[in-house]
Formats: structure tokens, C-alpha cells, sequence
């Protein structure tokens, strides 16, 4: 992992513990509302697209709030991993979700996009520490269990994501101190 920046013995520290806390707050509460108002596509598209954009900007862009909320900077090795789990995110969900466009399956693309970001969810363990190893298992066993009980209706399973994003988002904001760890 040299090519990300990785320092053997360099301590990592996880300072935007809190951003990250508030960004999964956010985007709990935007799965929740809009798969209420979900309809024929399950997860209401303008309501999500809106609420993801805006609740990026409130908690990741705004250099007000993330100065607030940060308790010092990352490491480039901390940073390059940021990006690798975002552009993973991308393959992921064209695996997951992409053979159900076709169909329309609207349960099984948010399902499978569930299931990408999920797993894309690990990366971040090495930007925000271990809690990201939890959070990421709990949302893609989730998704996957949505696929697999097909009779269990699909707003089960956008709430439950949804409220663990919150849980561990008031986690990392309120409670998580600041952490650090050497690899």
C-alpha cells in the first residue's frame, strides 16, 4: 500500500471522527424520508439526490463546520484511502445494482447499492477508524438479507440502514473520542 501513501510504524490518528458522525446522521435520516416517500422506485430519487448533496456539503464541503468538528489533519496515506473507498464505490454498485436496471427491480438495485456502499464502507476504517468496520458490516449484512427475504417488504430494510447510519453517526459525533493507532 506505499503507493497510497502508507508509512510502515506512522501513527494514524482520526480526527474527523465527528464529520463523519454527522454525514452519517444525514444521509440516515434522507434514506428514511425517502424511502417514505418512496413509491414504484422504492427510495424517492429527488428527495435522496437533494438530501445526499445537501447533507455532503453541511458535513464534508463546509469548511466552517469541518473545521469545527475536526480535531486536527489526516495523513496523505488517510486521505488517498478516502478517495480509494469513494471511487470503489462507483464498480460496486454497477456490480450490485447495474444487472437490475434492465428489469427495473427497483428493490434489488437500492439493495444492491446498499450492499456497494456497504463494503466501500471498510476502506474507511483506516480514515475513521475501527467503528467503520462495524457500520460496514451491519449495512451490508442488511442489504444482503434484503435480497434473500424477498417476502420481507424493502422499507424494512431502508429503515434499518437508515438507523444504523444514525446510530453510529450519534456515535461518532457525540461520543467517539479521538483515537489513533499505529500500523
Amino acid at each position: 500500500m506505499g503507493f497510497l501513501g502508507y508509512k510502515k510504524g506512522e501513527i494514524r490518528q482520526y480526527n474527523f471522527k465527528r464529520n463523519s458522525g454527522l454525514w452519517f446522521i444525514i444521509v440516515g435520516i434522507v434514506i428514511i424520508i425517502s424511502a417514505y416517500f418512496g413509491g414504484e422506485q422504492k427510495i424517492n430519487p429527488v428527495i435522496f439526490t437533494v438530501g445526499y448533496i445537501v447533507g455532503f456539503y453541511i458535513s464534508i464541503i463546509n469548511r466552517k463546520v469541518s473545521n469545527k468538528l475536526s480535531v486536527g489533519a489526516s495523513s496523505k496515506f488517510q486521505d488517498n484511502m478516502g478517495i480509494l473507498a469513494i471511487v470503489i464505490l462507483f464498480p460496486l454498485m454497477f456490480v450490485f445494482s447495474g444487472p437490475f436496471f434492465p428489469m427495473q427491480n427497483w428493490r434489488m438495485i437500492w439493495l444492491g447499492t446498499f450492499l456497494a456502499v456497504g463494503l466501500h464502507i471498510f476502506p474507511f476504517y483506516f480514515v475513521h477508524g475501527i467503528s467503520m468496520v462495524g457500520l460496514a458490516i451491519l449495512c451490508s449484512a442488511n442489504a444482503i438479507l434484503g435480497m434473500f427475504l424477498t417476502s420481507v417488504p424493502f422499507i424494512v430494510f431502508a429503515f434499518i440502514d437508515g438507523i444504523i447510519k444514525i446510530v453510529f453517526g450519534i456515535y461518532l459525533l457525540f461520543y467517539s473520542k479521538q483515537t489513533s493507532s499505529r500500523k
